[in-house]
């Protein structure tokens, strides 16, 4: 196992739990439960700390893709100055659910309010994530780039 094939093993937590995240924490407010309102906290707490392996191995991906694979330095760097503004976001948004969690297990009077501002700022983590995620797709997958033309165009 490589360090690239480490990367695509973690890389795909830190994007999807925002998006379950923030599903949990929706239904936590529509059904007007605090203990859903938690494990929707909860998930967005996991998925800032699934974001620091997934940066963390994204590293030395970089250095075995660039080294071992023919791909444009351009698309690889893309991919890096997205996902570590997309990790920063995470990490943020993480700390904030974090004390949201404990606000909410508290019983602290704005306790609601950080948990709209944790879904708010999920909106944004979110965009992130899939920029993050088609950028990186496009490493490997030149078929989800923007400029990609079919080679069987004449069917």
């Amino acid at each position: 196992m490589n360090d690239a094939h480490l990367h695509l093993i973690f890389n795909h937590l830190p994007i999807v739990t925002p998006i379950v995240a923030f599903l949990v924490l929706v239904g936590g407010f529509i059904l007007k439960s605090d203990v859903t309102k938690r494990v929707g906290l909860a998930i967005f707490v996991l998925g800032a700390l699934m974001a620091f392996p997934a940066a963390f191995t994204g590293d030395n991906a970089e250095d075995f893709v660039e080294d071992n694979i023919e791909v444009s330095h351009q698309i690889v760097h893309e991919h890096e100055e997205v996902a570590e503004t997309f990790t920063i976001l995470s990490y943020v948004l993480g700390a904030f659910a974090l004390v949201g969690l404990w606000a909410n297990w508290k019983q602290k009077a704005f306790a609601k309010y950080l948990a709209i501002t944790v879904l708010i700022g999920s909106l944004v983590v979110m965009f992130f994530a899939q920029r993050t995620g088609t950028t990186g797709g496009e490493i490997r997958h030149e078929e989800i780039g923007s400029d990609f033309v079919p080679s069987n165009t004449a069917r």
